[in-house]
């Protein structure tokens, strides 16, 4: 669903498990999300390596779209539905990644999706990219994979692997994109017509990373380079926006938007990085604030668990366990190490987290973001927040501490802003 208003087109936003019916071995799905999550952030982590190692007139409008949670998808991410080629395509948001790409027919292998695959002989605007095109030379920097081209096929050839061996293959090309009533002709997209990996009933991705390629960086000259989220809980029912375009009067914050600055990282530039100043739970500061500004903290809403180095992890979680204590405890859960038995406690108080950025900016994490319930009579409830292996890894916010901000990513001026909302879309 989308609508617009005063020329914004605003997409509902739900999380990725949304729309796939009944869960089955729930349990089992969810642990292995969390480590499609591990895998995840150490393929980001490996792309960072090798980057630093190898070290029209613009007339500005404004689209919400409704943004979800992808439980019914059975995914932890979120996702939303557009157009594609006149086809309703259901994507996860990632501003972790560029190109924006779906499932095609003719498929040599597709995973199953919820809505049809993508047809390109039934759109009268589908066009594939050639291989001596400059668009198809940028894929190297998009991806990390150049195209793909033969003598006898002459259209541009992609390949995107994924750190858990999920990967897209298929035909670089242009659409029209409809984002509401907006109209985005020629709309650069990988048709994916081999694709395997843990993307739910997803019909693909929508890439909203800094590269020319991303769906940011071709709606620009639209949109001024501006767009935002706020993050649903990961209720079924639970519905945020996507916004594109910078009109604020649609925001429903009730805190004022805060900016602070995007590194900037020519080796990585794909990605939206801020400095983390400090960290504070239950209004007690962490100490050895140098450790935080290291090598700053990648914002990311295609990963779900935020990631913190082992040295600010293990200060955080202490004092954590010294605020949050006398509970019983329980086993780790996959990826996190620290968790409870709250099954005989009609409430608890649950410490605080805020994050602090540079110019004095401060986030206070939802309290939803606190805790993964494992199980829903709270017999099994963790801290939702995790270690890296290594120090000189960069940290990650992931989408789980995201939820219930207005968050504004301003690629022209190169700051990000935070502001509270309720995320709700109406």
């Amino acid at each position: 669903m989308a609508g617009k208003n005063n020329g914004a087109i605003i997409f509902e936003m739900k999380h990725w498990d949304y729309c796939h019916g009944q869960f089955k071995n729930w349990d089992e799905k969810v642990e292995n999300r969390l480590a499609f999550d591990e895998s995840r952030v150490k393929s980001l982590q490996l792309h960072i390596r090798n980057a630093v190692d190898s070290a029209k007139i613009e007339v500005e409008n404004n689209t919400q779209i409704p943004l979800t949670s992808g439980i019914k998808l059975q995914t932890l991410n979120y996702i939303v539905t557009v157009q594609l080629g006149g086809r309703k395509m259901t994507v996860i948001v990632d501003t972790g990644s560029d190109l924006t790409w779906v499932q095609c027919t003719p498929c040599v292998f597709c995973y199953d999706q919820l809505d049809p695959l993508f047809n390109p002989s039934l759109s009268r605007s589908y066009q594939s990219i050639l291989c001596n095109s400059s668009t198809c030379q940028s894929l190297q920097f998009a991806t990390g994979y150049s195209g793909i081209c033969s003598t006898n096929q002459p259209a541009c050839n992609y390949v995107v692997n994924y750190g858990d061996g999920s990967y897209t293959r298929g035909e670089l090309a242009r659409d029209q994109l409809n984002l509401s009533s907006t109209l985005v002709e020629g709309f650069i997209f990988g048709c994916g017509r081999s694709n395997k990996g843990l993307f739910g009933g997803a019909s693909g991705i929508m890439g909203l990373g800094r590269n020319q390629l991303s769906l940011t960086s071709q709606l620009s000259p639209i949109f001024g380079g501006v767009f935002s989220y706020c993050l649903p809980s990961t209720d079924a029912d639970g519905s945020g926006s996507l916004m594109l375009g910078s009109d604020s009067s649609l925001y429903k914050n009730f805190t004022p938007i805060i900016y602070t600055n995007l590194i900037t990282n020519p080796q990585l530039s794909n990605f939206y990085i801020l400095n983390l100043t400090g960290i504070s739970i239950g209004g007690v500061a962490l100490e050895d604030p140098a450790a935080f500004g290291k090598n700053g903290i990648l914002i990311d809403s295609g990963t779900v668990i935020s990631r913190l180095v082992p040295s600010v992890y293990n200060a955080m979680k202490t004092e954590f366990l010294k605020q949050f204590s006398g509970y019983p405890p329980a086993p780790a859960f996959s990826i996190l190490d620290t968790c409870f038995n709250l099954t005989d406690y009609s409430e608890v108080d649950i410490p605080t987290l805020q994050l602090k950025f540079e110019n004095d900016v401060d986030v206070n994490v939802d309290v939803t973001g606190m805790l993964y319930f494992v199980k829903a009579d709270a017999s099994h409830v963790c801290l939702a927040i995790t270690s890296l292996s290594y120090e000189d890894e960069i940290q990650i916010f992931g989408n789980y501490q995201q939820k219930n901000l207005r968050i504004v990513y301003d690629t022209k001026q190169s700051k990000l802003g935070f502001a509270k909302e309720i995320c709700s879309y109406t």
